[in-house]
């Protein structure tokens, strides 16, 4: 199940808790030290180099248990009592890897003098940073730094997500941000607005298809999308709804971009958009907004999709263009209804700023959400926040910069609008939503751990396949 982001006095008291059992504190250090270390391994090979450096605390302790779990890596640990000693061993060092396990959670006190140093040799050493629960000198509940802070490439954080780690002023500290939420704590005994999904969230899901099934029972999904100069985004969209695997899907788009369109895609069919066309009859969710941005798209378009999403008892999913056309109000009762903005279209659906949507991506999604009649957010960016105007709000941690392509967002919707095609994946919704965010996530993820550049086409290729032909 998601871990909820908390503050260091509820890690404190959970600790506490922890303790009262029996269980004893080394115990959990060694698990959190195995968790950081299979990390370390990723980011390393045989024969690596690596500088863990080590304080006192048990942030210290955890970094020395991880040093135990690194075979055929050469490990050097620096137990720092004398900060400007450990300044020439951070300068001299000529490996791949840096632990960061100098500071932790309970450091409250800006840092000075040789300390600071320490941070600085370490931030211009251009060598990757692996941080120990919170990057040292950050604090873990605002996200400042307390004078300066390790500039991490990961940080593995232990049980839950602190909530500083989310700020944005704490990414260029954190860099990647992981959960190690296993290691051997009791459950948490608190609860929050907001989450942090993990992959076991996922077992299970997709279930697996009736062996009685046919193009059927998997759903069909419409979609209108692309234009003159847009046609690429209808075929990402579509290409992205076939690996979610709906049973047919249908793509309407203006008649000038129907000849491009229709030429790359051979399993969707593809129609111009006429006016006054009608959704097939065995259509089950629509997707529109992909690249409807085209002089050529018509007025009497935008007016039928404006219906469609007031109106059709369907599940609706609004991207792209259509967010800025798209009407507020109640929708019909019990109709899924989702949009996937990303802050400056989050933005604009708000009449605000992108710089006011980041301050605050809990109060933007539960702004966007009321005005569209409660449907489904998918606030897109770093940690992609997904909720509704009430209940528990969930953050992606999949993902990374790469996504950071056009058509990327496409290929999302798709995916998306294609498993919520699909009636035997809708008995919850906001899992559903979930899976398809993180997934596309992954496949980035997967992409850029195994290749340097890719593109769209080799995302698509990716999403569902993560597990499968060689992705991982």
């Amino acid at each position: 199940m998601p871990t909820p982001v908390i503050t260091i006095a509820q890690m404190r008291e959970w600790e506490r808790a922890t303790w009262a059992t029996g269980v004893s504190e080394e115990s959990v250090m060694r698990r959190a030290g195995a968790a950081l270390a299979k990390v370390a391994l990723r980011m390393t090979s045989p024969g690596s180099e690596v500088l863990v450096l080590a304080g006192k605390g048990h942030n210290g302790d955890d970094a020395r248990f991880a040093a135990e779990e690194l075979p055929g890596r050469l490990v050097r640990v620096v137990n720092v009592k004398d900060p400007a000693a450990a300044v020439a061993q951070v300068k001299c060092f000529s490996g791949v890897l840096i632990v960061d396990g100098l500071f932790g959670i309970g450091l409250s006190r800006p840092l000075a003098g040789d300390w600071l140093r320490l941070l600085a040799a370490l931030n211009e050493s251009r060598v990757p940073i692996l941080a120990v629960d919170v990057p040292s000198g950050l604090d873990a509940d605002t996200g400042e730094a307390l004078g300066d802070a390790v500039r991490a490439a990961v940080t593995v954080t232990f049980g839950a997500v602190k909530q500083g780690l989310l700020c944005a002023t704490a990414a260029r500290f954190t860099g990647r941000l992981e959960v190690a939420a296993d290691i051997g704590l009791v459950p948490c005994p608190f609860k929050s607005e907001l989450n942090w999904t993990l992959p076991e969230d996922f077992a299970g899901f997709p279930p697996p298809r009736p062996v009685d099934g046919h193009k059927g029972t998997f759903g069909h999904l419409a979609i209108f999308a692309g234009s003159l100069g847009y046609h690429g985004a209808a075929v990402l969209a579509a290409r992205g709804a076939l690996r979610a695997m709906p049973g047919l899907v249908t793509v309407f788009t203006t008649e000038r971009a129907y000849p491009a369109v229709a030429a790359q895609l051979a399993q969707p069919m593809v129609h111009p958009w006429m006016a006054g066309v009608k959704l097939p009859e065995s259509c089950s969710a629509v997707l529109f907004g992909p690249g409807l941005a085209g002089p050529d798209v018509p007025e009497r378009l935008r007016s039928e999709l404006v219906g469609l999403w007031s109106e059709s008892p369907l599940p609706v999913v609004a991207d792209a263009s259509a967010l800025a056309w798209l009407p507020t109000g109640r929708t019909p009762s019990g109709a899924v209804r989702v949009v996937t903005p990303h802050p400056g279209e989050a933005a604009g659906m708000l009449g605000t700023t992108t710089v006011e949507v980041l301050a605050d991506r809990i109060r933007a999604v539960r702004e966007i959400s009321r005005l569209g009649g409660g449907g489904w957010v998918v606030l897109k960016g770093r940690h992609t926040l997904v909720g509704r105007a009430e209940g528990s709000l969930f953050l992606n941690s999949s993902g990374n910069p790469r996504l950071g392509q056009g058509g990327s967002g496409d290929v999302l919707a798709g995916y998306l609008a294609g498993a919520l095609a699909q009636p035997l994946l809708r008995a919850d919704v906001g899992l559903l939503i979930r899976h398809a965010v993180w997934e596309h996530g992954h496949a980035a993820d997967v992409l850029s751990d195994r290749q340097g550049a890719w593109t769209m086409m080799d995302l698509v290729d990716a999403l569902g396949n993560t597990t499968r032909l060689g992705f991982a």
